[in-house]
């Protein structure tokens, strides 16, 4: 039996979810769609991106990962009095949320307010600047919800035909025992939230939820506690529509089935010698992937600050992922006064597009003047830019595998000079030449004769880095 096939041509077998009777600190097998790839990818979805070889038939280039820019200064700091409240001062994305909202123009932050205590609410014009507007739940601040919580997404559903569930919150409230459900409120205008309107099973702290359009479902990536040397890793949950939260989240933990943790090839820090684990996954849709954020806790300093930074991971079938480059894409630092100093936790949808660059808002945990201060980040990226297929002065070629569209014209985004053929049949169709960045590559003749038939593109680089193309 066979089950749906996806954008990308990937055919998932039936019973999905897969099953793993346990995880061990081997790494994962190499994800199957790696293995067997579709005959004719469709790449109709998204810009093509090269963080792996699903999309590559045959290269001489060289592939890089890019790591993240770290702003110096934080976007956030615990300056108001209410952000002052529990064990320390905190003004942190704790997952919680970062999105942009086409209607409003605007981009929106949750964040948690004081340590455990409440979740705020800010917004920005740029993405840049960050404001925190006077509400009325707690006349005079900018708090959404007083309930104390642990661990938080937010999500904007821009897919909810319900506009009094357009916004979704998934709450961890603290328990002496750090086990207990996730509450969900929904909210029209991601200032007015409802009671809680469903619970999920019993979970760890710092469970999250993330959305995959991709197959249309909700993906509860639920914390789990194993024996040693695991420790901290992840099980998998889905559900198909909000509606269904209550009855279709109603689970048992140890039936979930296991997901993902750290393995052997997650680098220790020299300091502490500590086996890496799995803190936290959250992942969004992605042009055409899934991006994960894998937060990587590599043990405890001396002065008790978790080391975790941020490490990227993709995946095209939504369960299995690949992590080929186990360097931090976000690391912590080593110097105390810095935001990110200890304990890097991403942001509910990972990120959000700024003209031509991505930004990461991290949560993180510092000193100042000796007490612990948590804030929240800024790390950017070029668009496209996890990944870059590179070549040198004697250049280099890279062949796709068959591809299906329904466009008519080549986009790249690039750094260097490029030439270019479109073949079906073992038969050239086109050809053009390009220099520059993120640049329309014109062809002699466009392609809609040719939509919806197998073709090879053949990438001729010299100098420079390939990030993505895509066709519109």
């Amino acid at each position: 039996m066979t089950g749906e096939v996806l954008h990308n041509g990937i055919r998932l077998p039936g019973g999905w979810p897969p099953t793993k009777a346990t995880l061990t600190l081997d790494p994962a097998p190499t994800p199957p769609y790696l293995v067997s790839p579709p005959e004719v990818i469709p790449i109709d979805v998204g810009r093509q991106l090269f963080v792996d070889d699903f999309l590559i038939e045959h290269t001489t280039l060289r592939r890089t990962f890019h790591a993240a820019e770290v702003q110096s200064s934080p976007a956030l700091e615990p300056d108001w009095p209410w952000e002052q409240h529990g064990d320390a001062p905190a003004a942190m994305t704790f997952s919680d949320g970062v999105w942009y909202d086409p209607p409003q123009r605007l981009f929106q932050m949750w964040y948690m307010g004081g340590l455990f205590q409440s979740t705020c609410y800010a917004t920005s014009e740029d993405g840049l600047r960050w404001e925190r507007p006077s509400l009325d739940i707690v006349p005079g601040t900018n708090i959404v919800l007083r309930e104390p919580r642990d661990s938080n997404t937010v999500w904007l559903d821009s897919e909810e035909p319900d506009g009094p569930r357009r916004y979704k919150m998934f709450r961890v409230a603290p328990t002496p025992t750090s086990y207990g459900p996730l509450l969900i409120h929904f909210s029209a205008d991601g200032i007015h939230w409802s009671d809680v309107a469903a619970k999920t099973g019993t979970c760890v702290d710092r469970t999250t939820v993330f959305r995959n359009p991709f197959r249309n479902v909700w993906v509860f990536s639920v914390r789990e506690m194993l024996p040693e040397p695991i420790v901290r890793a992840r099980r998998y949950h889905e559900c198909v529509c909000s509606a269904d939260f209550s009855r279709a989240t109603n689970w048992k933990l140890d039936e979930l089935p296991l997901w993902t943790c750290a393995d052997k090839l997650d680098p220790a820090r020299p300091d502490t010698k500590a086996q890496p684990q799995l803190y936290n996954l959250d992942a969004v849709a992605h042009e055409s992937v899934l991006l994960g954020l894998f937060s990587i806790m590599r043990g405890a300093r001396a002065d008790g600050t978790k080391t975790n930074d941020l490490c990227l991971g993709f995946s095209r079938d939504g369960f299995h992922w690949h992590r080929p480059c186990r360097q931090p894409f976000v690391s912590v630092s080593e110097n105390p006064g810095d935001w990110n100093y200890a304990y890097l936790q991403s942001a509910g949808g990972c990120c959000v597009r700024i003209g031509d660059r991505l930004h990461f808002y991290v949560g993180a945990r510092g000193l100042k003047n000796g007490r612990r201060i948590y804030r929240t980040g800024l790390a950017t990226l070029r668009r496209d830019g996890f990944a870059s297929m590179d070549a040198g002065g004697h250049g280099g070629t890279l062949t796709t595998r068959p591809v299906s569209f329904r466009g008519s014209r080549l986009f790249v985004n690039l750094d260097g000079e490029l030439r270019m053929e479109a073949i079906a049949a073992h038969r050239p169709l086109a050809a053009g030449a390009v220099c520059g960045n993120n640049t329309k590559l014109e062809l002699h003749d466009d392609l809609s004769a040719f939509a919806g038939q197998p073709v090879r593109f053949r990438f001729h680089l010299t100098r420079g880095k390939l990030y993505s193309f895509w066709i519109e």
